[in-house]
């Protein structure tokens, strides 16, 4: 892995993985990741054309 290309370390000290950190691992870990590819966790968008 590498730094600034697979994972950053944010302000409070923590390691995120980055998006090409997760499309190269090829899976969602549906553990709500920040830079989650697949969006796993996060709110479902309208589409504006519901009844």
């Amino acid at each position: 892995m590498q730094e600034g290309v697979d994972y950053y370390i944010n302000a409070d000290g923590n390691l995120v993985f980055t998006r090409e950190y997760h499309l190269k691992r090829g899976y969602c870990c549906k553990n709500k990741c920040l830079n989650c590819p697949w969006d796993y966790g996060k709110p479902k968008k309208q589409s504006g054309k519901e009844k």
